[in-house]
This record gives structure tokens, C-alpha cells and sequence, in this order.
């Protein structure tokens, strides 16, 4: 994928999360709690997954035998990633909890992409890069007065 189209899927998934969160944020207020909500969530998810794999991909699961241990924690992070959503969004507002979402994935990154971890390239810290970070930290406190 160049560049374009993959800038543009990301800012559509930006998006998608930006909506989830108030929907996912109104299904645990219907739910009376976040986890079950999560869960629901993770659910609708898993079964529209499950139906794009099969319809897409010739045996999709065939090796998933040979997945290492470590590689299965994306789930986890992603169902703590939903909950802490859900949690948030009703304190917070979805503006601050998005902006605070990015801050983390930001700040996150910046060392992710410093070791290389998980065989991503090796992106160097730079002062401008840091900058950046320090402006999503700014918008999370702006987004709060």
C-alpha cells in the first residue's frame, strides 16, 4: 500500500475509533458496566472479522497453530484499550479521551519505533518527533480548560 491510500485508511480508522467510543460509552450506560460492554463490542467485532476472513482468505487460520505466545497479547491490549474507552468517555468527554488515547499511542510509539520492537524499522528519536508528542500532551491539557 503507498502511502496515500494507507494515510487515508488510518485517518478513516481515526475516525472509527472517534465514533466508537460515545457508542461503546452509551452501550455500557445501557449495560450498567464497562466490562460487559466491552465484551459485547469485542464480540460484534469478532463475528464481523470472522465472516471478512472467511470470505477473503483461503483458510484463514491454518497456521494458527504456529503463532508464538507473545503475539496473542494485541488482543488483550485491544480489549484494555475498549475498556478503558468506555470507562473514560463518560468522565472525560470523547475529545479528551481521544486526545489522551493519541498521547499514549504517540509516546508509545516513540519508543516502540526507537528499538525496533516487534520487527517494526528502527525510526531514530528526534527532536521533532519528540515535539510532537510534547503538542498532542499540550492538546490533552487544552482540551480539559
Amino acid at each position: 500500500m503507498s502511502q496515500l491510500p494507507a494515510l487515508l485508511a488510518i485517518l478513516l480508522g481515526g475516525i472509527a475509533i472517534a465514533v466508537q467510543a460515545p457508542l461503546n460509552g452509551a452501550l455500557g450506560r445501557t449495560l450498567g458496566a464497562a466490562l460487559p460492554a466491552a465484551a459485547v463490542s469485542f464480540a460484534v467485532g469478532f463475528a464481523a472479522l470472522m465472516v471478512l476472513s472467511y470470505a477473503t482468505v483461503s483458510h484463514p487460520f491454518g497456521k494458527l497453530a504456529a503463532v508464538p505466545l507473545w503475539q496473542w497479547a494485541g488482543g488483550l491490549l485491544g480489549a484494555y484499550y475498549v475498556w478503558s474507552v468506555i470507562s473514560g468517555v463518560p468522565t472525560l468527554g470523547v475529545v479528551t479521551a481521544m486526545a489522551a488515547l493519541i498521547l499514549g499511542q504517540m509516546a508509545g510509539a516513540l519508543v516502540l519505533d526507537a528499538i525496533g520492537a516487534f520487527g517494526v524499522p528502527v525510526q531514530p528519536v528526534s527532536l521533532t518527533r519528540v515535539l510532537a508528542v510534547i503538542l498532542v500532551a499540550a492538546g490533552v491539557v487544552l482540551s480539559r480548560l
